[in-house]
């Protein structure tokens, strides 16, 4: 009976341990089912860009959105050729989730996942690279479609 009571006491635990990563799985849910409905290919549906009515260049971001519809629609070369960074993004954003997910369940109380600097550094090369690479005439392809 002790360890019948002790088994359902963390099973207890790890379930509210689970509330931080529900709730961002949820707010997820959400933006992806309003992006599904609501087509962001019509221009102005969400507003524009920031950087790209000031400085007519294409930022990181751009089509990021689209991007996201054409995922829920399962068009997935759509979805790459609205920006290319999204896909594996996603991805990775998913894989992460999961893995708090896990370390929750098992009863670490890390609130949000260790990134070394040297990957943050890689990562803001890629994105500057990458916005760069974009907004030239020989990686227009890269532009948002």
């Amino acid at each position: 009976m002790d360890i019948e009571n002790r088994t359902r006491t963390s099973q207890v635990a790890g379930l509210r341990a689970l509330g931080a990563p529900a709730t961002v799985a949820a707010g997820a849910a959400a933006a992806v089912a309003l992006l599904h409905f609501r087509d962001p290919h019509q221009s102005g549906a969400y507003g524009f860009c920031p950087v790209y009515a000031l400085t007519g260049w294409w930022c990181p971001a751009c089509g990021g959105l689209r991007a996201v519809h054409d995922l829920t629609d399962l068009d997935i070369g759509a979805a790459l050729s609205s920006n290319a960074l999204i896909v594996p993004l996603l991805a990775v954003s998913v894989y992460l989730w999961v893995r708090w997910g896990q370390r929750r369940w098992a009863g670490a109380r890390a609130r949000s996942i260790g990134i070394r600097p040297y990957v943050m550094v890689g990562v803001l090369i890629a994105l500057a690279a990458f916005t760069v690479t974009r907004n030239t005439s020989w990686g227009s392809w890269l532009a948002p479609a």
